[in-house]
């Protein structure tokens, strides 16, 4: 099994890349935020899960190893495929998913195209007890809620959802006032729109 990647970048797809590697072009399917990180020409290194079926080999590959090892967690549920799995994991990072499975909530799953409430119960179910070693993003856990809410309410005002994420993290390193990180979701809007315009 092919686990680890590391080439060159030479051609960038809507949601994959091929890598040369030694010679060897590699297809890669990766999240949307990695798409949006990755240029032409650019030396990468890609953690990678190969998913063998009867008439095709796909890899997906990730850049950190923390998040291939989630990838691979939401793969074990029964119904979870690695083009699910990665839908879920472009719409959220690990750290906040790991943290909405830890708390029982399944409001940022039910956002992902093809996701019920039954599937994402089942999802916080099944992965509970598998994420007690997952290590990341405890810190996130008061933030995670308001994040959701925030970027619903951008949304509501015509933004992108990718775009109020990316706002939503350039937020997440200011301090509002007292120098205390920023919590409350009205104040994280506000501060995204200065971010947005």
């Amino acid at each position: 099994m092919i686990s680890l990647l590391r080439g060159t970048i030479v051609e960038i797809g809507l949601r994959s890349v091929i890598i040369d590697v030694h010679g060897v072009g590699y297809k890669v399917a990766l999240t949307d935020d990695a798409i949006h990180t990755v240029k032409n020409d650019q030396e990468i290194t890609v953690w990678t899960h190969m998913a063998v079926r009867e008439n095709s080999q796909d890899l997906y590959g990730f850049l950190s190893k923390k998040e291939r090892d989630f990838f691979e967690l939401l793969i074990t549920v029964s119904g979870i495929g690695p083009k699910t799995a990665l839908n879920i994991l472009s719409l959220v990072s690990s750290d906040t998913l790991a943290n909405a499975i830890r708390t029982g909530s399944t409001a940022h799953l039910i956002k992902v195209s093809g996701i019920g409430r039954k599937t994402a119960e089942k999802i916080v179910l099944d992965l509970k007890e598998k994420i007690i070693g997952y290590s990341g993003g405890e810190e996130l856990s008061a933030g995670m809620s308001s994040d959701a809410d925030a970027i619903e309410a951008l949304k509501a005002l015509g933004y992108e959802a990718g775009d109020a994420r990316e706002a939503l993290k350039k937020v997440a390193t200011q301090k509002g006032i007292g120098g205390k990180e920023i919590t409350d979701i009205g104040a994280k809007v506000k501060a995204a729109l200065k971010v947005l315009n």
